[in-house]
């Protein structure tokens, strides 16, 4: 998959926000892990969860779709592994990280989501900065997007809930340098989302 064809610029940016366009993104993303800065994280890699089953409860697992999104993660990280992984306490995360983690034997740093969700959100956040290389944050319709913006990032609407493919790629403020996030999608492409998503309940 050529993931090129998908990127495209984040709506809403902040002010000061740098947005970097396809061809600057695909050769940030590919470079090797060994050329990048040792001092914090050089890349942030945000995903929501992949696809999750249809059962009771709060805590379901991947669906047979999501455990192929699953895999189709691992293979779009598979030239800029992750040094670290962060993700929330639902098993739907850590499964969508499951193939990534097999690949790469970095043991996932898990943030509970009790607490309320701006007490989770301030915990990945400091998690983030204290990471070095390229870290992977697996998170959730409304977790992503506000994770994004505790990092420096633009204000970005929550995750339409029937969205799991989006895939946010984040270098952190650095000195003069401002924060800059790209969005591309990985897997199999979906259907276009409904106009009134943005209204919907995100889980």
């Amino acid at each position: 998959m050529d993931r090129r064809r998908f990127l495209r610029s984040s709506a809403g940016a902040a002010a000061g926000l740098t947005i970097v366009f396809a061809g600057l993104v695909a050769a940030t993303m590919l470079a090797p892990a060994e050329s990048w800065a040792q001092s914090g994280p050089s890349m942030v890699i945000l995903v929501r969860h992949a696809e999750k089953a249809a059962v009771p409860g709060d805590d379901p697992p991947l669906s047979d779709i999501g455990r192929v999104r699953a895999t189709a993660l691992a293979e779009a990280l598979a030239t800029s592994p992750p040094t670290a992984i962060i993700v929330s306490s639902r098993q739907r995360t850590s499964l969508t990280a499951e193939a990534v983690m097999a690949k790469t034997r970095v043991v996932p740093l898990v943030i509970s989501l009790e607490g309320g969700g701006a007490a989770h959100i301030a915990k990945v956040a400091a998690a983030v900065r204290q990471q070095q290389g390229v870290v992977l944050v697996v998170g959730h319709s409304n977790t992503t997007p506000a994770i994004i913006k505790a990092l420096g990032g633009p204000t970005l609407p929550d995750i339409c809930d029937a969205t799991y493919s989006h895939f946010f790629v984040m270098t952190l403020a650095n000195g003069a340098q401002p924060a800059a996030l790209t969005m591309s999608r990985f897997g199999a492409a979906e259907p276009a989302p409904l106009v009134s998503c943005a209204a919907m309940i995100p889980r």
